[in-house]
């Protein structure tokens, strides 16, 4: 009956005393070889930390040397589970576990059945144990569980790690999709820099998520965060009424909640005869009609008039009449450009003036420019006073990509709106295409700053290449004024 009693066997705390000597021998003997090892050219580090590890890890899976012992009950089961574990091992990974051991040498913890059926890997997984080796090995649907661990335990490395796994996975294909779980999880910890990730890639990536199962599970609070969004990324307003119907039918949500919801969709985005066909066809506006009539007869209104006609009588400098980032043929287009490292390329395209019907005619041609190479003012080669005639050298690294978009024509139309170009770069990520960078400007300049800044095209491995391909889509939005007031 070792350790029920709350006292520790000899051999326990000869092993404790050993083992806390053999760890402090082990840094003594580490920093002296770093010492002696800094002033001779021709020393080398044998270095067999590995092996200590792998013993580690056997040290905990055969329970030899045990002082402690955790038993791990859940309401999932009737019978708890057993670890015969080490005081200091433990105690240098986590704050909890010291104070936990400090006077007791057994210790019933109480876990819910996710986390508890993660226990195991959390303390005693042969090759994969975080607290006995510094590492342990996780799945998308365990991330949430092991955070939680981490975050009880206050095994703060481990808590960051699982974070930082969690933003770089979010591009992951599953099943069920996991990115709107880990939003939610992320709102109930508080880790705002999480929450911002998920939010940013559900925004970036919205077609993909709206046909998947993980749609209906979206909370109200997130999808009104996304419908107030104007960065979204899909192919047509149309669309995204249609998922928001499709919520609204799985969910149910008081009168309120779904009046909100669907007064938050941009009704002069979607075409008159689109229009006509939801009023005849969709159950949800017919059960709601009268919370969003107003919102109908407007965009009927404007669809009808000429944009400079009704920011007269209307303010237009609102979310309802800004495009979102539509993917179809009239807002953009898609350039593919192969090994964009060699030269530079051009291209041009057409979008429609304005979502207004009256302008369902009437084209704008644009312009593009790419240079992977193109060189600040700061860094371009001038002549230099120390040799005559000489030229400083510069490095094409020193460079970086440019993208330049003008429109090829003037026309007396422009009048009352300006354009909002938006450049989204689509990366390859776990298998799948998706957009990972945004970058948007407005008509005042013809580029934008910072676009692809950090990138290195030369590398054919680089994140921002598919295939040795630079994968761009131009979206070009028309933004409308409110000129002068006349009277009602």
């Amino acid at each position: 009956m070792r350790g029920l009693t709350g006292t520790r066997p000899v051999a326990a705390r000869r092993w404790g005393c050993t083992a806390a000597a053999f760890l402090l021998l082990f840094l003594t003997v580490q920093a002296a070889q770093r010492s002696d090892l800094s002033g001779d050219a021709t020393a080398t580090t044998i270095n067999h930390s590995l092996t200590l590890l792998q013993r580690l890890q056997e040290l905990l899976h055969n329970g030899n040397g045990s002082d402690s012992v955790l038993r791990v009950r859940s309401a999932a089961s009737d019978e708890a589970k057993v670890f015969h574990t080490h005081q200091l091992l433990l105690s240098l990974q986590s704050e909890v576990f010291e104070s936990l051991l400090h006077n007791q040498s057994v210790v019933t913890l109480h876990e819910p059945p996710e986390t508890a059926a993660l226990f195991d890997k959390f303390i005693r997984h042969v090759g994969s144990s975080y607290l006995y080796c510094g590492g342990v090995s996780i799945l998308l649907h365990q991330a949430i569980p092991m955070h939680q661990l981490a975050s009880k335990y206050r095994v703060w490395g481990l808590q960051r790690g699982v974070a930082d796994y969690m933003k770089s996975h979010l591009a992951s294909e599953s099943s069920q999709g996991h990115v709107v779980g880990w939003y939610h999880y992320a709102v109930s910890i508080g880790d705002a820099a999480l929450q911002e990730s998920c939010l940013q890639f559900l925004a970036w990536n919205l077609s993909a998520v709206l046909g998947s199962a993980e749609w209906g599970s979206v909370s109200v609070e997130l999808l009104l965060l996304l419908l107030e969004r104007s960065d979204l990324v899909l192919h047509s307003e149309l669309e995204l009424y249609t998922a928001v119907e499709v919520w609204l039918s799985r969910r149910q949500p008081e009168g309120p909640v779904a009046e909100r919801v669907l007064r938050s969709i941009r009704y002069p985005m979607i075409a008159p005869s689109q229009l006509f066909r939801l009023q005849a066809q969709s159950a949800v506006l017919a059960r709601h009609r009268g919370a969003v009539q107003d919102l109908l007869f407007q965009a009927f209104q404007f669809h009808a008039a000429s944009p400079l006609h009704f920011a007269k009588y209307f303010d237009v400098n609102c979310s309802m009449f800004l495009p979102r980032n539509y993917l179809a043929p009239n807002w953009g287009s898609q350039w593919v450009i192969t090994n964009p490292a060699r030269d530079d390329r051009s291209t041009s395209f057409q979008t429609q003036l304005g979502p207004s019907s009256h302008d369902a005619g009437k084209r704008v041609t644009w312009n593009v420019l790419f240079s992977p190479r193109w060189l600040p003012v700061s860094l371009r080669p001038v002549y230099s006073d120390s040799v005559s005639g000489a030229i400083q050298p510069v490095r094409i690294e020193d460079g970086r990509p440019r993208l330049v978009i003008t429109p090829a024509m003037s026309s007396p139309d422009f009048a009352g709106v300006s354009f909002q170009k938006t450049v989204l770069v689509g990366v390859r990520q776990q298998g799948r295409v998706l957009v990972k960078h945004a970058y948007s400007f407005h008509q005042s300049s013809d580029e934008a700053a910072d676009f692809l800044a950090h990138a290195d095209l030369q590398k054919r491995t680089s994140e921002y290449l598919i295939d040795n391909s630079l994968h761009l889509h131009i979206i070009v939005k028309p933004v409308y004024h409110s000129l002068i007031k006349a009277k009602k």
